[in-house]
């Protein structure tokens, strides 16, 4: 059996996973020193962002999310400060913390309509969700049939 170019991608992303490779360590440093939701220049799991319909063209866009590890339930500041920035409002038991990078995601681009998302990877801290999100007023994206047809 013939295998396609986006098999021979995700297998090689499933061996940096088991080999917990360095250049995966590498990337986790560098995202590390970024901010939460970072727009990036393409995905970096291509074989993945296809399958939820991403295409590189105008109108698509690919960010990256950090979202904490950690339980739900999260102790409430001592010091004073407003709930929205202690950390413990719209953190819920029953969404998924891929569910709560899309939802980051939707609200930073408010113009845009979240595709999908996949996971990129994690350390002791966070995971890391790259979110495919697409502007359906952009004129590329209203001019391709098919992609209209999947967004209504």
């Amino acid at each position: 059996m013939v295998k396609g170019m986006y098999h021979h991608i995700a297998e090689t992303w499933r061996r940096l996973y088991k080999e917990r490779s360095g250049i995966l360590k590498e990337r986790i440093v560098n995202a590390r020193g970024e901010n939460a939701i970072v727009r990036v220049e393409r995905p970096s799991r291509l074989d993945r962002a296809r399958a939820l319909g991403y295409k590189a063209k105008q109108g698509f866009i690919v960010v990256r999310v950090r979202v904490s590890k950690g339980g739900m339930r999260r102790k409430r500041a001592r010091a004073g400060r407003r709930p929205k920035h202690i950390g413990v409002v719209k953190i819920k038991q029953a969404e998924s913390m891929r569910r709560v990078a899309e939802r980051r995601a939707a609200e930073r681009y408010p113009n845009m309509d979240v595709r999908g998302s996949y996971y990129l990877f994690e350390d002791g801290r966070y995971y890391w969700f790259e979110c495919i999100l697409v502007d359906r007023a952009h004129p590329a994206v209203i001019n391709d049939g098919e992609l209209m047809h999947q967004l209504h």
